[in-house]
């Protein structure tokens, strides 16, 4: 078709290349009045909607689609322009696969923030977290596919690099034990964020103890675990260990939690007044969830007892400062109410030692 373009012997007439660039206006005119009218009538269709998700999403694919509009209307004419033709096609092997990966990404992009959006509406942290994790995992995984299928098609577009593809294909056996070999930790990240997502051992948001550190769940990526500790230290942790080892999630299936406080008294002790106590403090403290307050002796030692306060509240937050006002009231009190309480390390002499009245 494009013979008689062929560089060693070039002949082209400028009657062709007016032609070709009358007709390469034409399209791109034509394809920029069809993109604005098209988003002009889908502009009003948004603004008649109660939700700014439908916003988002046209305004991303915008740019994408107008230029993928002039791309088919250029390619329409280079159809019947062989001058025309014989310029874009080589480039068009190129432009369309990147087009249609831009158009797929900022699809991606734009359902992932629409339904972040639509998140922030819940009043469900748990539900929240959750579906968090999974548009966070499944969108970077769909964005790596993306990207991996466009720059392949692209590449595919050079000679070079297709005959070295055909010549991988029928050797297909042993060039799947090689990149199966060589992409095995890729491919184990991978299908471990896939995994993360669909089964939902943590997700964002949650609080856990993973290899002793206790922190949130900052950010779940395919081959990494970010969580982020109380004095704002990262913990990066890999994806395959949080499948293959135990960890804690304080946050499962609910904020609410039930903490202890720990007292050590003398065994002279009486636990009734303090467990009183307790329940007046705890009762009108505006963190107390009304679930748990509790107080029991939890062990028994020849020097000293435990007891075990416990109470409740409907956050992790809310628990942790609750626990440190208990502690700090009941240890106030047993100093104004009950200072036998407190243990203390006594040296008693028996009455009438010889070496009692020694100076």
């Amino acid at each position: 078709m494009f013979e008689r373009y062929n560089p060693a012997n070039w002949s082209i007439t400028w009657d062709e290349v007016a032609i070709a660039f009358a007709g390469l206006t034409i399209a791109v005119v034509i394809a920029y009045t069809l993109y604005r009218i098209i988003f002009a009538i889908l502009d009003r269709v948004t603004r008649m909607s109660e939700t700014t998700s439908d916003e988002l999403v046209l305004e991303s694919i915008r740019r994408p689609i107008k230029w993928s509009l002039i791309a088919i209307g250029v390619t329409v004419v280079a159809q019947a322009d062989q001058t025309l033709a014989f310029v874009w096609e080589p480039v068009a092997q190129f432009v369309r696969p990147a087009l249609l990966g831009w158009i797929a990404y900022t699809l991606v992009k734009a359902f992932t923030a629409a339904m972040e959006i639509r998140l922030e509406a819940s009043n469900d942290p748990v539900a929240m977290r959750s579906r968090r994790t999974r548009i966070a995992i499944l969108s970077r995984t769909a964005t790596f596919a993306i990207i991996f299928i466009t720059v392949g098609l692209m590449l595919f577009a050079i000679p070079a690099v297709k005959s070295i593809g055909t010549t991988l294909l029928a050797s297909a056996g042993l060039a799947a034990l090689a990149v199966g070999a060589a992409a095995q930790p890729a491919l184990k990240s991978l299908i471990g964020g896939i995994q993360m997502a669909l089964t939902e051992p943590l997700r964002i948001g949650d609080l856990v103890v993973v290899d002793g550190h206790t922190g949130r769940v900052e950010e779940i990526r395919m081959s990494f675990i970010t969580v982020r500790t109380w004095d704002e230290r990262a913990i990066v942790v890999p994806t395959t260990s949080i499948l293959d080892h135990s960890f804690e999630n304080w946050s499962r299936k609910s904020e609410k939690l039930t903490g202890p406080v720990m007292l050590h008294l003398d065994p002279a002790t009486r636990v009734q007044p303090i467990r009183e106590e307790l329940q007046r403090f705890v009762a009108k403290h505006p963190l107390w969830d009304g679930r748990t307050v509790q107080c029991l002796m939890s062990e028994a030692y020849p020097e000293s007892i435990e007891l075990r306060l416990a109470v409740s509240a409907k956050t992790i937050g809310d628990l942790w400062q609750l626990r440190c006002e208990v502690r700090e009231h009941m240890l106030d009190w047993l100093r104004e109410e009950m200072p036998d309480a407190l243990i203390r390390h006594r040296l008693e002499v028996p009455h009438g030692h010889p070496k009692a009245g020694e100076p």
